[in-house]
């Protein structure tokens, strides 16, 4: 028997009925230049207004020196109670600071509660040129910019540790969005000192030792994560809220006034954890659907979901939504259980389309000759009809 070849492969849609809650959620309209809200906990994007286009992060981009020091720390090429010498450049640094000398040590803890509590400029330097691999600010922003890249950040460009008004340093709302996520999943040992409200460092000018975040007192969860202000940048914020299982980021770029960027802030969060609730769809193992199985031992294998399956949805009502399974099928055998095959693709009203990945439930083996026979027969019915059959000569 000649050799069967795996037909050309379709792009197969089922439809499948989830039982969720949905409909449109009141849209949310900003002030701020850009924005970019994602509830964390279900990986669902709120609101993107501008989000991909690059601009003046200011203070905001110290995240990124503060992640690259985590990072530093964990992988032990800087430890937190090492004493770092500050150089006369970094001394130099006016605006937010921890007003530092040549003559301090200081250590990276105390380096990174002045970046992240009190906005130290002078502070972001230090740690800059001690993980930089020349010894200098630029060396490592060059650093900087790689790594953002390696994280998914490709609307960020970095000149500078501290954000510091220079041209060409850049960051997308987006972009500052994943920063956050990654600070807060990749590093929960040290998130906590983003909800700290006062840095004394040292009794130094205990007027700049607050944190300018306005909402960490507020009681709407917020823990994190970093403001900005420039006059090219305007006002703007990395924030984040927990309240219940739920964590939401928002950014926002732009505003006129610290108020407005205060006021905004608190709308956001409120918006997005009154409006929209978590419903838990399906549990992992859950079967979705099957697919057809091309020369497998059976016809056919289940495609499930490999994690439970939660999904952001409106607070309007309850009603059936219907989502689309799609795959390139028939799938050719063997495969493997857990293996990916498919998709699961929910629209719910307004948000972003939501693809969650389907995997198999079982192993299917490549069948044997009985298997081969039987799809050959397949094959020519379908090609020629009861003229390939004996009954049909």
């Amino acid at each position: 028997m000649s050799k069967l070849r795996l037909p050309a492969l379709r792009r197969l849609v089922l439809v499948v009925g989830l039982v969720i809650a949905p409909a449109l959620a009141h849209a949310f309209e900003t002030a701020a230049r850009a924005a970019y809200v994602f509830d964390q906990t279900t990986g669902t994007v709120l609101l993107s207004k501008n989000a991909q286009e690059p601009l003046p992060p200011a203070s905001m981009s110290k995240l990124m020196t503060v992640y690259m020091a985590f990072e530093a720390i964990t992988t032990g090429r800087l430890d937190i109670d090492e004493r770092l010498s500050v150089s006369s450049y970094a001394a130099s640094f006016g605006g937010s600071s921890m007003f530092l000398d040549t003559t301090d040590q200081v250590r990276v803890e105390d380096l990174l509660r002045g970046v992240i509590v009190t906005s130290g400029n002078d502070a972001s330097v230090v740690l800059a040129e001690a993980l930089s691999p020349d010894g200098t600010e630029a060396g490592f922003a060059r650093l900087m910019t790689d790594r953002a890249r390696q994280m998914g950040m490709m609307n960020s460009t970095f000149v500078n540790a501290s954000g510091w008004p220079v041209a060409g340093h850049r960051m997308s709302m987006e972009d500052l969005g994943i920063l956050s996520h990654r600070l807060i999943t990749d590093f929960p040992t040290f998130y906590p000192l983003f909800a700290e409200t006062e840095f004394p460092f040292d009794g130094r000018v205990p007027s700049n030792s607050s944190n300018r975040n306005p909402v960490l007192t507020m009681g709407l969860g917020a823990d994190g994560l970093k403001t900005g202000h420039t006059e090219e940048a305007g006002y703007g914020l990395v924030g984040s809220a927990k309240q219940g299982d739920r964590r939401i980021i928002w950014v926002i770029a732009g505003l006129d006034t610290a108020e407005a960027r205060r006021e905004e802030s608190i709308k956001i969060i409120n918006w997005a954890f009154r409006q929209f609730a978590q419903s838990d769809v399906a549990d992992a193992g859950t079967q979705i659907a099957t697919a057809d199985v091309w020369m497998g031992e059976a016809p056919t294998v289940g495609l499930t979901v490999a994690e439970d399956l939660s999904l952001l949805v409106p607070l309007l009502g309850q009603t059936e939504i219907v989502a689309n399974v799609v795959y390139d099928g028939p799938i050719e055998a063997p495969i493997s259980a857990g293996q990916q095959l498919a998709e699961l693709v929910v629209n719910l009203g307004e948000l972003p389309e939501k693809r969650i990945p389907l995997v198999a439930d079982r192993d299917v083996a490549r069948g044997g000759f009985a298997t081969r026979v039987r799809t050959a027969a397949l094959v020519l019915w379908d090609r020629y009809g009861p003229a390939a059959t004996p009954e049909g000569s």
